[in-house]
Order: C-alpha cells, then structure tokens, then sequence
C-alpha cells in the first residue's frame, strides 16, 4: 500500500507523516478520521503528523461546513526540501572539510560493513579520482541491490575519465563478454584474467593512496554482511601498482 514511505522518511519525514502524506494523495480535501483510516495511522497520531507536514508546506488546511479538512499539495514541492537540505550541506561542507583537511594524514585503518559500506567504498573512488587497479575481481557491483548506484557510479567514473584495470577471476571470463554495457565498457575493456587456480571469494583494489580489501564475494553477488577493510598509506599503494603490472602481464587478455 506504501510505496514510497522509504524514499519519504530519507527527505526527513516520519513513518506516520511519510504515510498520512502518500495516503493523502489520493484522497483530495479529507477531514482526520479519513485519513486515519486511509493511513492506518492512528487519529491522535494523525494531527501530530498533519502539523509538521504543513510546516513543511506538504499539507494545507481549510475549513469546510465548520469541520478542518486538509489537503495534499503538490508532490512536487518535495524537491523544494530536498534542496534545503542541500543548501544547508553546501554551507556546512566547507568548514567541515577544512577540520578534515587540517588533520595531518599519516597511514590509517578504516572498516566498512555491509552493502552501505560497499557503497561507500565506491564512493571513495570517486572521491580521490584516480585510477582503479582491481584484483580478483568479481562483478560485485553486479548485485541487484547496487543496480541504481552501479549507474551512477560508472557515469560519474565516466566523467572523471578514471581507468579502471581489472584482473578478474578465471569465473568471469564469459560474464564480461556478456554483461557489460556500452555506458561503462570502454572502462572494462582494460582487462585480464587470473588462472583458475587463483580463484577466491576475496578482492584486493587499490586507487590513489588506498587499499580494499574483502571477502565474502561470488560472481555477481556481495555478501550481505561483507567487511571491507580500507589502508590509507600512499607508499603502500604505490607497491601495490608495481606488483600489479608485473601480474598484468602475465595474465591473459
């Protein structure tokens, strides 16, 4: 019935306002009792939440034969909240990344976990804009939880003009003459293969000054409760390239 409660509480509504408001849709100029019942959410709940949905300019009200009735409006305004919430990151960003910036950066350890941590890490590649060097790689962003993302991400790769290198495992020879797609295929042309005794469920990338490592991966599948561990050390990342040419060229095209 609630369709997009999700994609609603993310723009910072609540469970009960995320329903009351996508109920209220479809429903034109109600009073409460209506949209409690149309909502399942419970009446007392129902004024809390048409309160802070007219703060919000999502709902308007009226009265109507001596009884308050409320409206939807337009769902479109929810873009409006969406760059309010934009605006106030823009001007935040620049102090918080002076604070961050001011640290000095000596080699570190950072965990990811879990899907939002895989993203994360995808997202970290965009961030440092260098170069991808993969190894036994697998098609993780192949997950069917990660389709929307996996687009966004290889355009933006595509707009950054960043390489990425891949040795895949010897399992994903077939996969990449068949999945990959023109958006993002000029990017893994640049591939080779691992011999089949070198297979793993494990991955080692590196970019810039990182290096990913983790484990729990199959063909086209990330482990729901996948650890990615992230060193920060430019010398490190720095072997890891040289190593990884003398592999390249071992490997098959």
């Amino acid at each position: 019935m609630f369709m997009h409660e999700e994609t609603l509480m993310g723009l910072g509504l609540s469970l009960n306002e995320a329903r009351v408001y996508e109920s209220m849709l479809s429903l034109g100029e109600v009073n409460v009792n209506t949209i409690s019942i149309k909502s399942k959410v419970h009446r007392r709940n129902v004024y809390d939440s048409l309160n802070k949905l007219m703060e919000r300019g999502l709902v308007t009200q009226f009265v109507l034969a001596g009884e308050k009735n409320f409206c939807a409006t337009d769902p479109r305004r929810l873009t409006t909240i969406l760059k309010d919430k934009q605006d106030k990151l823009d001007n935040t960003l620049l102090d918080l990344t002076k604070k961050f910036l001011g640290i000095k950066q000596e080699e570190q350890a950072l965990i990811y976990r879990g899907i939002q941590g895989y993203k994360n890490y995808l997202q970290d590649i965009l961030d440092v804009k260098e170069d991808i060097f993969a190894i036994g790689a697998k098609g993780g962003w192949y997950d069917p939880r990660l389709e929307t993302y996996r687009l966004r991400f290889y355009k933006e790769l595509k707009r950054l003009k960043l390489n990425a290198y891949h040795l895949f495992d010897h399992e994903m020879r077939d996969h990449v003459k068949k999945d990959v797609v023109s958006p993002v295929k000029e990017h893994l042309s640049q591939s080779r293969f691992l011999p089949p005794e070198a297979s793993t469920n494990s991955a080692i990338d590196f970019f810039g000054d990182r290096i990913v490592m983790y484990t729990g991966l199959d063909v086209h599948h990330v482990d729901d409760n996948v650890v990615v561990f992230v060193l920060i050390s430019k010398q490190l990342a720095e072997s890891m390239r040289k190593w990884f040419w003398v592999m390249w060229s071992a490997c098959k095209e």
